[in-house]
């Protein structure tokens, strides 16, 4: 995207150093409908949902045009009845994720740490579901080679070749997106929730709680909007400068402590983990990275007459690549452990069981697993950034900070750095301002105390740019405050949504569940917030 030679984290500081930016205002009348629910049946929902839309403007800079968009919406009625109907938009995260499996799943406990009293809201993004869908390839079989991983350490000649896939694969984005591809930025979904909050007509106030990439949404909300802020909840919280400047080294500060976390956890639970064996918890660690470090001369071959090629080889960026967004779900510990064990064992056919189910690139049913949403995700966050480079050499500082920050995940996802570098379609409007905001109303900012993919440190950074802002630190494994539950962060939350109330700072909110139990404590949470 830009050329940076930042090399270091980012502080509080420099989340304040660009010019703050002027929201647009839209030139033409446009009607903002009262928004029409009807019930709906999604899947594995924990509440009963309902299904509605609104009608947006396309192109919000285009003041001229009378090109409209439809947003698909889903809401959990509030579950007691107030005098004054409020509503809080929820998203979670990706970007690229329509946010309908993660509502349906997270539904009921998000509905309990806010109280009840509030309708629950989910939209589905610009770039993602039926809301202007966003895929670069024209079938499953060029997506699926598209996707094959490519760590930046995996040879001496891995960056250069990530560079140049990259380079067709922006070439190829532009290609079948262009028309579109430009509408689908952060600003704009910012501006479309501001017409969710008028089409609700209530107050006219952002109630917000965003999650991962929805804290970046949610920042930009708060800075684009800082007077129409009621309620922000920013849980497991993505450094915003880094995001918009394609930096992102932040995001890897606690991997290697999370993973040494999952290595003493599966040792002091050797029974449920039979990773273990007899090993201590530092004679596994080291075994771990012995095999990896082989694995980049030995990848496995894996035999399968069904596919193209009669099999396909498991090398180190594939194993990467499963491991990590595992470590985000600390319920699902010993399954990311016996597949770590399958592995190191040579267990042939757990192996392929693993590969299979998951539609890891070169499995069976990759072509089948790997969704044209998944470009998304590139074309929501590329679009954002605010330079661009075709220079390898100029984003070789911002490769370094990044492979530095951890020794075993640094260099994994080198791949989304240098197709944002390259992207042809900057967004319409992009946010070039600062994060230093005092809003109408505080932020209330929560980080995990080792979150493998938004980092505490993160947290941190944002909660000392926003005026009045406190973050409550959730001492848990995983990725937000919804993986593991914790009552004294629901009732933080519950409490902030209600009354306005903001937990003290330094406030540290226990988990009770124990790794590799399966366990996230949410039950007990739930029925003690019940109680209350």
């Amino acid at each position: 995207m830009r050329l940076y030679s930042y090399t270091h984290l980012v502080g509080a500081a420099a989340l304040s150093a660009l010019a703050v930016a002027s929201p647009l205002h839209h030139g033409r009348a446009f009607d903002t409908t009262t928004i029409q629910w009807t019930p709906c049946d999604i899947p594995n929902a924990t509440l009963p949902l309902e299904c509605g839309n609104l009608t947006v403007p396309l192109d919000y800079t285009d003041t001229k045009s009378n090109a409209t968009l439809r947003l698909d919406l889903l809401r959990a009625p509030a579950s007691k009845k107030c005098d004054k109907k409020r509503s809080i938009l929820l998203n979670f995260g990706g970007p690229g994720a329509d946010g309908v499996a993660d509502f349906a799943l997270f539904a009921e406990r998000m509905q309990a740490a806010t109280g009840g009293s509030h309708d629950l809201i989910s939209f589905a993004p610009r770039g993602t579901g039926l809301t202007l869908p966003f895929s670069c390839y024209p079938n499953d079989i060029s997506r699926q080679v598209g996707a094959q991983p490519l760590a930046g350490n995996a040879s001496d000649v891995a960056l250069g070749q990530i560079w140049a896939k990259s380079t067709l694969f922006a070439s190829n984005c532009f290609a079948a997106q262009n028309k579109t591809g430009q509408l689908i930025g952060t600003a704009f979904v910012v501006r479309d929730m501001m017409r969710i909050v008028d089409a609700l007509r209530e107050d006219g106030m952002l109630r917000y709680w965003g999650v991962s990439y929805g804290t970046v949404l949610g920042a930009t909300a708060v800075a684009m909007f800082p007077d129409k802020m009621d309620r922000v909840v920013l849980d497991g919280v993505v450094n915003p400068f880094e995001y918009y400047t394609n930096t992102e080294s932040e995001l890897f500060t606690d991997l290697d402590a999370t993973f040494r976390g999952f290595i003493e956890g599966c040792v002091a639970a050797r029974e449920a983990c039979p990773l273990a064996g007899n090993l201590t918890a530092d004679e596994l660690h080291a075994a771990v990275y012995k095999f990896l470090d082989n694995l980049k001369y030995n990848p496995i071959p894996l035999p399968s007459p069904a596919l193209l090629g009669g099999g396909s080889l498991i090398d180190i960026s594939i194993v990467k690549t499963m491991l990590l967004p595992a470590f985000n779900f600390p319920t699902n510990w010993a399954s990311t452990a016996a597949t770590l064990h399958a592995l190191m064992t040579g267990n042939i056919t757990a192996i392929a069981a693993v590969m299979s189910s998951s539609g890891s690139a070169g499995s069976a049913s990759a072509s089948n697993q790997i969704p044209s949403s998944a470009e998304a995700l590139q074309g929501i966050k590329c679009s954002d950034v605010r330079q661009h480079t075709s220079n390898l050499t100029a984003m070789l500082p911002v490769f370094a900070a990044r492979h530095n920050m951890s020794r075993m995940f640094g260099d994994t996802a080198d791949e989304m750095v240098a197709r944002c570098a390259q992207w042809r379609m900057p967004a319409k409007e992009r946010y070039m301002g600062d994060f230093n905001v005092t809003s109408r109303n505080p932020v209330l900012v929560i980080g995990n105390t080792h979150d493998p993919t938004t980092p505490l440190a993160s947290a941190r950074n944002v909660s000392e740019t926003f005026a009045g802002s406190v973050l409550l630190q959730h001492d848990s494994y995983g990725h937000d405050s919804l993986m593991m539950g914790s009552l004294c962060t629901a009732r933080a939350i519950r409490s902030y949504f209600l009354n306005g109330t903001m937990p003290a700072k330094g406030t540290v909110c226990p988990v009770k569940a124990k790794l590799f139990t399966g366990e996230s404590g949410w039950d007990t949470v739930l029925k003690e917030l019940k109680q209350d």
